[in-house]
């Protein structure tokens, strides 16, 4: 069994379409998404549009969470351009895709934790810093998840770490946004260093799970021009470097 698992797409269907090109020649059975699909200054609902047309299993992510409660005085400029190009129908189609959901008895899905999806599961904000999460964290946020393999997404940094019972606990990293700087609960930047978008293949061989993380090129030129038309120039150079435009 080999299983492709995708995640924080971000409305960039170009780097999508070449996930999704490389992942052909690769003979997988599964392709999963792990949420925050749409939110941001691209292609949203293209995005939507492609993805609804899927079979594939797909999560909401926090970004979901927040384009279907917005709130126009408190809500982000990523959720609020998405929520402004989306359709009844695709708002309804949100609607339906569940938090968390087991694949199968082995592998199980999520876009932060188990128990949240604002959490990162394998770093952990510091007011200081980020840092690797520590084996006690880790175990600490899967919980009673009994499971071989958690994917999860929500930190676009790619990643694949052990618990102490052995549980596989991979990230694959995001399709869509290779650098970002967020609030919650302290301060921090999230980079890659590389516009090259990010997915995982995990599989299965005679019981034993592993994972291997990708990273492929794509012509993140449009997605960039899409970001500066639409009033983004933060994520116009996290697009075209892979790093957070610096604080004037």
């Amino acid at each position: 069994m080999r299983i492709a698992l995708l995640s924080d797409i971000h409305g960039n269907l170009p780097a999508l379409q070449a996930v999704l090109h490389d992942i052909a020649r690769r003979d997988v059975d599964r392709i999963v998404n792990l949420g925050d699909s749409l939110s941001g200054p691209l292609f949203p609902r293209e995005t939507a549009e492609f993805l609804m047309q899927q079979d594939w299993p797909q999560l909401a992510g926090n970004h979901e969470r927040q384009i279907l409660e917005f709130d126009p005085q408190r809500g982000g400029e990523s959720d609020r351009y998405a929520l402004s190009t989306l359709t009844p129908d695709i708002l309804a189609w949100l609607k339906t895709l569940p938090g968390t959901l087991w694949l199968d008895e082995e592998v199980f899905l999520c876009h932060g934790t188990p128990a949240t999806d604002l959490v990162y599961f394998l770093e952990t904000v510091e007011a200081a810093a980020v840092r690797l999460a520590s084996p006690e964290e880790v175990d600490a946020r899967l919980g009673g998840i009994a499971a071989k393999v958690v994917a999860c997404g929500h930190t676009h940094i790619p990643r694949a770490v052990r618990s102490s019972n052995g549980t596989l606990i991979v990230n694959p990293g995001s399709v869509g946004l290779q650098a970002y700087d967020d609030d919650h609960p302290h301060y921090h930047l999230m980079q890659n260093a590389s516009t090259d978008a990010r997915y995982a293949i995990i599989e299965d061989r005679q019981g034993t799970w592993s994972a291997a993380l990708h990273s492929v090129p794509y012509d993140y030129q449009i997605a960039a021009e899409a970001a500066l038309r639409n009033g983004r120039p933060d994520w116009q150079h996290a697009l075209l470097t892979g790093y957070v435009l610096p604080a004037v």
